[in-house]
């Protein structure tokens, strides 16, 4: 990965919520599905990310920034840059070459060894290869370890009907890839799945990272979600407030027959248990009282002989 700082367009000094402004600028005009034409543009998304992660990390950063790793997290061997490096295995009296350095190096692990002319350490690790001669746990293994690819944050929009039955969603990665998302039973909003395997590519070979998928439930047109419970508007006409009847109510499992006592106040929900989210919570229907269309004589002079012979209070 080249420079961090440069793949975003800041300075080391950039603030933490510069650095996020940053990025969501450059993730936004570089996503693979705004940019469907560019062969490029899933490998650009794939390096702003990295480097967002990688400068989002602050022991990875401060160790960046004090130069003891690399832009891949790799890190740097002091001693090769020096002027006893500089110098090369040819080094006159009182100087030193690289060798003599890795040599030195080597005999705090029980002594250096020769394999086809380089000096490898014991177990026949090669510090120029990163790997170990006999197959063993060494420096080769440790570093394979840090080549596994980003883990990618994604966000999943889920309807309320899907996550009650804990359906399968379609979801597409920052890879372009599509997967279906298998949802958790009684799954909440805001909670996090992590897809192992489905996050950014290793540019080192490894293995990818995985994707963290965070669940957000969609605004839904008709229900108001409060915790498990669910509030929705049902209308109804002045007859059925007056007299009574049944209705038919919408709910995440179909619609279930609701009966209005006669006489019923509209400012009184009617609950019916166990219809809410995941069925740990109830169903609130708030009656609404919806007057003909346009208006309708009969009614207004019903209302006039009402008004001027049976008035009733209704506020203090």
């Amino acid at each position: 990965m080249r420079d961090p700082y440069t793949v975003l367009g800041v300075s080391r000094s950039v603030s933490e919520k510069d650095l996020k402004s940053a990025y969501r600028r450059l993730a936004k005009a570089n996503h693979p599905d705004q940019n469907k034409d560019d062969p490029k543009a899933h490998a650009k998304f794939a390096e702003i990310s990295a480097a967002y992660d990688f400068l989002t990390d602050k022991d990875r950063k401060a160790a960046y920034d004090r130069g003891e790793i690399d832009a891949e997290g790799n890190p740097k061997f002091a001693g090769f840059g020096g002027a006893g490096a500089r110098r090369g295995a040819g080094a006159g009296a009182g100087g030193f070459s690289a060798e003599d350095i890795l040599k030195e190096f080597m005999s705090g692990f029980g002594g250096a060894q020769q394999r086809g002319g380089r000096t490898t350490g014991p177990g026949g690790w090669d510090p120029f290869n990163g790997t170990m001669g006999g197959g063993g746990p060494g420096f080769g293994g440790g570093r394979a370890q840090s080549n596994k690819g980003e883990d990618a944050n994604v966000t999943l929009a889920v309807s309320l009907e899907d996550a009650h039955k804990a359906a399968s969603v379609p979801l597409r990665l920052p890879t372009n890839k599509v997967v279906n998302v298998k949802l958790p039973e009684t799954v909440e909003d805001g909670q996090q799945i992590r897809l192992k395997g489905q996050g950014m590519p290793s540019h080192l070979g490894g293995e990818p990272g995985d994707a963290i998928v965070t669940v957000k439930f969609e605004r839904h047109r008709q229900f108001r979600r409060d915790g498990a419970d669910l509030r929705v508007e049902v209308p109804i006409a002045l007859y059925e407030a007056v007299l009574g009847g049944k209705v038919r109510v919408p709910t995440l499992d179909g619609s279930a027959e609701l009966t209005l006592p006669a006489n019923i106040n509209t400012a009184k929900a009617l609950r019916l248990k166990g219809k809410g989210l995941h069925g740990a919570g109830d169903l609130y229907a708030t009656l609404k009282i919806v007057l003909p269309e346009n208006g309708d004589p009969d009614l207004e002079g019903l209302m006039r002989f009402w008004r001027d012979q049976k008035p009733y209070k209704v506020r203090d």
